[in-house]
């Protein structure tokens, strides 16, 4: 758009410096006697700045051109740039949603590798637990089979002796070393 007004004010100072000009070649020609006369001259002047004029024109237009084509580029460049930010961030956005997904993995991972050990440990421990009762209860059962044991070899001992006596005589009873 400046290049636009500038032009636009070059042009117009242009055509303000025409009647200039023509007032400059009339009082030459008033110095200088010559075959030219100031009709011609004009005439000249004229096409000499008429062409000046078409050729900042032309280079007015092309100025125009090339500024439409610069800010084109810069703003094709510019939403290249904005599309790889766009992209760019999507790329960070998913990455960080990956690396959010790996540690929530990798959390649970811990989580349920400390519950296995804790439970390997209460099945170790329930495991030991119950080998000390089974070993308590063998030997419970092992005193106990004693204490049978020792029952019945009492009983045994009771029933021999009492089957070869025949019974209780009168003075075959000892009491405190005394014969009855």
């Amino acid at each position: 758009m400046k290049t636009l007004t500038r032009s636009l004010v070059a042009i117009v100072a242009l055509m303000s410096l025409l009647p200039i000009a023509e007032s400059t070649f009339a009082s030459d020609d008033d110095q200088k006697p010559s075959a030219i006369t100031s009709k011609e001259l004009s005439h000249d002047a004229l096409s000499a700045a008429s062409e000046r004029i078409r050729q900042t024109g032309q280079q007015i237009r092309e100025d125009i051109a090339e500024a439409r084509r610069a800010r084109q580029q810069r703003l094709a460049l510019e939403a290249k740039q904005e599309t790889e930010r766009k992209k760019e961030a999507e790329r960070a956005r998913e990455q960080a949603q990956k690396d959010a997904e790996k540690l929530a993995a990798a959390k649970e991972a811990k989580q349920r590798q400390a519950l296995e050990a804790a439970q390997a440990q209460a099945r170790q421990e329930a495991a030991e637990r119950a080998a000390k009762a089974e070993q308590e209860r063998r030997a419970a059962l092992a005193a106990q089979r004693a204490l049978e044991e020792k029952i019945a070899k009492e009983q045994a001992a009771r029933t021999a002796s009492g089957a070869g006596g025949g019974g209780n005589k009168l003075g075959g009873e000892v009491r405190y070393g005394i014969d009855f």
